[in-house]
């Protein structure tokens, strides 16, 4: 009895210090959700919870993969209802914290912390299911340290060599020597952003998924963007921007409102999310209306599982069909879309593309995101998503002007949110 008394509370010692690791490396989503942030406390939250990775034991590294995944994907369930498949949503979650088991869970294939540190470097790499919002390197994002490879690998090296030779005694005296990579990881430049010389409205509307979709509403929510642009152009804006499929419709077979938009867009740029059918292929894309022609950017990377099933052929076409109403068919475009608005280039981006490397292509000076977050309200998912959008306007030096429903409106650079 005492043994397995014992087991337990070893079990269970696990589990809350893999809870407590997980919370160090979930502190920077929930600090900058709560609006709580400050670059030391990050800074301090993520070395911490890299070095733990380092030093914990095997069933300490896999509870705490377990609760990663909770905290940081526990949304993804909340769009099935919308397939009417509520009921997966805990099993969504369930497979979520147990894929980032077993991505942290190498890490327990070994005890040496410099083997795990270069097991860290080598698994920021990879995109499990070809899902990409697990950035080893984020936590980083809102501290003192670079998000560069090389930074990454620095401090990965400062605190491995630390336990190294901490556990050396010939080599105890060098164990402090090795924090001072840190110092190479370190930002000492904080990069100018230039908005361009622009007037830009972002329209925020607060629609809900369960409503946007509903036939009964279309009148109404076509009506409300199109009294959006007319406000835009007293207000004398040179570019509005509507969010993701703001108008819940194949627009490109809606010829009255395409009309109304070419007939607007003599007066102002329009950037709008909506539906794109040609040759029977269904696209989900941004459209641009200046001076009475429209330019369509199809949409290049999409989402896993809600836009196209990460499973082979054989598997695809059943759960398509099976789980999501054959909806997740969607068809993409071959490279990145620009759109030129007023001499003024701008990268679009649909939702997901604005949080993948794929359309930072170049090094684009400014983007034009598009989001409809009413899939996965209420949660941590905007938040999550205008980290990433930081972390990728920071390596690129970018402008990110973001328009979404239900939460993550702003314009986003690497050193935070401009006014």
């Amino acid at each position: 009895m005492k043994n397995t008394n014992n087991s337990f509370r070893a079990q269970l010692y696990a589990l809350v210090q893999g809870l407590g690791i997980a919370l160090l490396f979930s502190y920077f989503i929930y600090a900058e959700h709560f609006d709580l942030t400050f670059e030391l406390i990050n800074s301090i939250t993520a070395l911490a919870a890299f070095y733990l990775f380092l030093k914990a034991p095997t069933r300490v590294i896999l509870s705490a993969g377990f609760f990663i995944g909770l905290l940081w994907f526990y949304w993804i369930g909340y769009s099935f209802k919308y397939y009417h498949v509520g009921w997966m949503a805990p099993f969504i979650t369930l497979f979520f914290a147990l894929l980032y088991t077993l991505f942290f869970g190498v890490l327990a294939l070994t005890n040496s912390p410099l083997v795990r540190a270069l097991l860290l470097f080598v698994i920021s790499f990879v995109e499990p299911m070809d899902w990409n919002w697990l950035q080893a390197e984020l936590p980083f994002v809102n501290t003192y340290f670079g998000i560069d490879k090389w930074q990454y690998a620095l401090i990965l090296a400062a605190l491995s060599l630390f336990l190294y030779f901490s556990a050396h005694k010939e080599m105890r005296k060098f164990r402090y020597g090795a924090l001072l990579l840190l110092v190479g990881a370190l930002n000492f430049t904080t990069p100018e952003y230039i908005k361009p010389d622009l007037k830009i409205k972002l329209y925020a509307p607060e629609l809900r998924q369960e409503e946007k979709w509903l036939p009964q509403n279309r009148r109404a929510i076509v009506a409300e963007n199109l009294k959006v642009i007319r406000q835009a152009i007293k207000e004398k804006y040179d570019l509005v921007v509507l969010p993701e499929s703001a108008f819940p419709l194949f627009l490109n077979s809606a010829p009255q409102i395409e009309s109304l938009l070419r007939d607007y867009s003599r007066q102002i740029d329009i950037v709008t999310g909506a539906l794109y059918i040609e040759n029977n292929l269904h696209y989900n894309v941004s459209y641009h209306f200046s001076k009475g022609r429209v330019q369509i950017a199809k949409k290049m990377v999409l989402v896993p599982f809600g836009e196209y099933i990460p499973l082979p052929s054989f598997l695809r076409q059943w759960v398509n069909t099976t789980f999501f109403d054959g909806a997740s068919d969607f068809v993409t475009a071959k490279e990145p879309s620009d759109f030129v608005i007023k001499g003024v280039t701008f990268r679009s981006a649909v939702c997901y593309e604005a949080t993948c490397e794929e359309i930072y292509e170049g090094d684009p000076d400014y983007l034009i995101a598009i989001s409809n977050n009413g899939w996965f309200y209420p949660s941590i998912e905007p938040t999550l998503q205008k980290l990433l959008m930081r972390f990728y306007a920071k390596k690129h030096h970018s402008i990110i002007y973001h328009s979404a429903n239900m939460g993550g409106t702003g314009i986003i650079c690497g050193n935070g949110e401009l006014q």
